[in-house]
């Protein structure tokens, strides 16, 4: 796979995933997950994920790897619940 120029996509893994025809929401899935581990550390993913999403929703709408960067998203806006056993039981 060919490096990108797009600082967050370096590896040119989402970019990739939009070009295969026939693409799966399963293969889509497993295509972020590389993507995500594989983010220079010193890069924010959520703004990365926010930039990509914000470029390829208006391009490919109903394309399945759309959903995986809207379900990311949705994820990561989500309250974390913190404290576990330990916070309940005081």
């Amino acid at each position: 796979m060919a490096r990108s120029d797009d600082p967050n996509d370096h590896k040119g893994l989402i970019r990739e995933a939009y070009r295969i025809e026939g693409i799966t929401l399963p293969e889509c899935r497993s295509i972020f997950l590389d993507w995500a581990l594989s983010l220079p550390g010193e890069l924010d993913q959520n703004q990365a994920l926010t930039n990509l999403h914000a470029v390829y929703s208006e391009q490919a709408a109903d394309h399945p790897m759309t959903q995986v960067l809207t379900e990311g998203l949705q994820a990561a806006q989500a309250p974390k619940r913190r404290g576990g056993w330990r916070k309940r039981n005081r």
